[in-house]
């Protein structure tokens, strides 16, 4: 038997709701069946995030440390075996085992204490992410991905609902600007293959490389639309400017598109946000104030 986080548990309540709570109810007999199928045994304590069950794990075979990674199966976590294939641990964690069923997978064992949220120099951590995901979104998006375009089609339709709903004046004039920078770009949505969540707890050290990827969203889009997150960590309204600006020159971008696929990012968070009924994140608004000024 296994012991469920709370956190997990009130996190797959709060967003997934039935759908959660039958995931966490069957969680244990989950584990058990795959401990079993693929011939691991438990080595360490449990840790989770929003959406995953993480048990640290050896392989009775071959002596192999490794993780088990239990996961909702839905439209973001039915990529991400996909990508890490085709990444095939360059520049993100090695897949060992998967089960299309379930979305369990085997992967790769980093070191959860080496995260680079804990390295002290913040500018280095974001040139960190800027240079995995140079390397990450070099290559194409498979076929069947879930697509940029489609998810920037859809934002847009949303949009004149959305600004209805936000009754502060100059945030409604942010969210309406950060619609119009996609409205600019939505045709030419791109086709790499890009991480989507690439924040600075998203990055693992390791013994064979210093800092690898985990845990993608993966879809095919421009790679302005990846950006975000870097920008966001350990938020510093005066260094808005700076980490994009490094971003965009270690990635090789333009910087026009990389601005407005990263003000579609932040109209998705908001979009979200204002879905939940919770209002606008400042920090949000904050990044879009200094892009939307860096572009005038």
């Amino acid at each position: 038997m296994i012991d469920i986080p709370e956190g997990l548990a009130a996190a797959q309540e709060k967003f997934n709701g039935e759908a959660g709570r039958s995931f966490i109810a069957g969680l244990p007999e989950l584990a058990a069946d795959f401990l079993e199928r693929w011939e691991l045994r438990p080595d360490g304590g449990a840790m989770h995030g929003v959406s995953a069950l993480v048990l640290p794990v050896i392989r009775r075979t071959d002596g192999v440390e490794a993780v088990l990674k239990l996961q909702l199966l839905d439209e973001e976590s039915e990529g991400e075996p996909v990508a890490l294939r085709i990444w095939d641990g360059d520049g993100a964690v090695h897949l060992l085992d998967h089960d299309p069923a379930t979305g369990t997978m085997l992967l790769e064992r980093l070191d959860p204490a080496r995260m680079l949220s804990h390295l002290p120099d913040s500018r280095e951590g974001v040139l960190v992410i800027a240079r995995l995901l140079a390397h990450l979104t070099r290559l194409p998006a498979p076929d069947g991905m879930r697509r940029l375009g489609d998810i920037a089609g859809a934002m847009l339709e949303q949009t004149p609902w959305a600004l209805e709903r936000i009754p502060d004046e100059e945030a409604r004039a942010l969210v309406a600007d950060c619609a119009a920078a996609v409205r600019d770009v939505v045709d030419e949505p791109g086709d790499r293959l890009l991480h989507w969540d690439l924040h600075d707890e998203n990055v693992l050290a390791a013994d064979r490389a210093p800092w690898l990827a985990i845990d993608p969203k993966p879809l095919a889009g421009d790679p302005g639309f990846d950006l975000l997150p870097a920008i966001a960590n350990r938020f510093d309204a005066d260094e808005v400017r700076w980490r994009f600006d490094a971003m965009t020159d270690v990635l090789a971008l333009d910087r026009a598109r990389a601005r407005a696929w990263t003000l579609g990012r932040v109209l998705q968070n908001c979009l979200w946000e204002i879905e939940d009924g919770r209002p606008l994140e400042p920090e949000q608004l904050e990044i879009a104030r200094r892009l939307r000024a860096a572009g005038s």
